[in-house]
Order: C-alpha cells, then sequence, then structure tokens
C-alpha cells in the first residue's frame, strides 16, 4: 500500500540544475578542473557538493585535500546562496502535484542540498508547510546512490507522523527522482520510485518502477495500484 511519498528536489520539484551545473564547473575552474555539461547531469547529477568535488578529486587522479575540499564547498555554498536569493522557478507541474498528494499522503523531501537552501526556495514557492520531514546533505555522510538519505527520510517520517495503522515500512514509500542514481538508492532503501525525465532521458531512468516525462503524465491512482497488487 502507498502510504508516503519522498521527492528529490533539485530536478524535481525546483528548477536549479541548470544553476547548479554552472557553479560547478565555475568551483571546478578553481582548480584548473573542467566538467562539461554532458559529464555534469550523467556523473555528478545526484551527487551532493561533497560528492562532486571527492569525484572530481578522484577523476584527476589527486587524494581528497581536505582543506581544500571545504575551502571549494564554502565557495559554492556561498554563490549559490547568492544566485537563489530571489527564489528559482519550480518545475511544471510541481507545485500543483505537492498539493495534491499532501491531501493524501505525508512527504518528504531527500536531497542532496544543504537545509538552507531547500528551506529558502521552498518557503520562497510556498511548498514548506506541505512537508512533514526534511533531509538533506546536513543530515547525511554519503550521496546517493547510497540509500543512507531515504533510510533516514523514512525514519523521519515515522516520527513526524501518527501511524494508526502498522508502522510506515519502506516498501510504503514512492520516491520521486530524476537522476539513475537517485533511482539506485531508493531501491536498495526497499522503496519503489517514479523518474522524471526533467534531467536525463526516458531511457537512462528505465530501471524506475515508473517513468514520465513530467509531472503532468503522472497517473497516481496507478501507481497507488501497483503498490496495492504486486
Amino acid at each position: 500500500m502507498l502510504r508516503a511519498i519522498i521527492f528529490d528536489f533539485d530536478g524535481v520539484l525546483v528548477n536549479s540544475e541548470p544553476l547548479i551545473l554552472r557553479l560547478t564547473q565555475q568551483m571546478a575552474a578553481l582548480e584548473g578542473w573542467t566538467i562539461t555539461e554532458e559529464e555534469y547531469y550523467r556523473h555528478y547529477l545526484a551527487l551532493d557538493d561533497r560528492g562532486i568535488v571527492e569525484h572530481l578529486y578522484r577523476r584527476h587522479g589527486r587524494p581528497v585535500n581536505p582543506q581544500r575540499c571545504q575551502e571549494l564547498l564554502a565557495w559554492k555554498a556561498r554563490a549559490y546562496q547568492e544566485a537563489i536569493r530571489e527564489g528559482l522557478e519550480p518545475m511544471p507541474g510541481a507545485p500543483e502535484f505537492v498539493a495534491a498528494a499532501a491531501n493524501e499522503f505525508p512527504l518528504a523531501i531527500a536531497s542532496g542540498s544543504l537545509r538552507s537552501e531547500v528551506e529558502h526556495l521552498l518557503e520562497s514557492l510556498k511548498l514548506r508547510h506541505h512537508f512533514a520531514a526534511l533531509i538533506t546533505a546536513d543530515d547525511t555522510l554519503h550521496s546517493k546512490p547510497d540509500p543512507e538519505i531515504f533510510f533516514k527520510a523514512l525514519a523521519a517520517l515515522q516520527q513526524a507522523t501518527r501511524w494508526e495503522e502498522e508502522p510506515l515500512a519502506a516498501s510504503h514509500c514512492l520516491v520521486i527522482e530524476d537522476a539513475p542514481a537517485g533511482i539506485q538508492a531508493a531501491h536498495q532503501a526497499g522503496m519503489r520510485c517514479l523518474a522524471l525525465a526533467h534531467s536525463r532521458p526516458a531511457a537512462e531512468l528505465r530501471d524506475a518502477d515508473w517513468v514520465c516525462r513530467s509531472f503532468a503524465e503522472v497517473d497516481l491512482a496507478r501507481i497507488r495500484a501497483g503498490f496495492r497488487y504486486e
């Protein structure tokens, strides 16, 4: 039975990936590194900033320098906070879908962005009150495809909501993602996944349980039936 929905954030609810790509390219350039758009969307899409920096070091055959890593993360955080001061546009149909889903299910966010960033953008979109739980890079040690963030989102939902029936389990949760690594993390957490082809072609998202091009195509009744009868 479908009983809760967990959303990725960047590229799913808010149109932030083009900005994150640009700032990631600028951050890499501080070390003399380059990232193409295709490389970013294929290899870095689901990583938090710490994961991106560590991946860059490994890709260039250099051991991670913890002090420099922190400097790069601080630069990226400052640049992003400044860029989103006035907010960002939601993904098409996201506000309406969230509002409708919140009438039926407890909702959570599991994002590789910082909590301050997610909170600010949710408030600017007037969506924060719809979410019972919010798990971000501040709460985790590992980036997706590690399932840690989804396990923590499950635990937060279990604490945030009063469950009159059996306790909420991973098998009761639907994750909404836009990246292959996010799909992998959801499945490793024992959750089913709806992938939206906002950031990657649908063919690259085929491991998800359901794939749609946008929120306009999502049929919650069909998804709910899949939880009930599968």
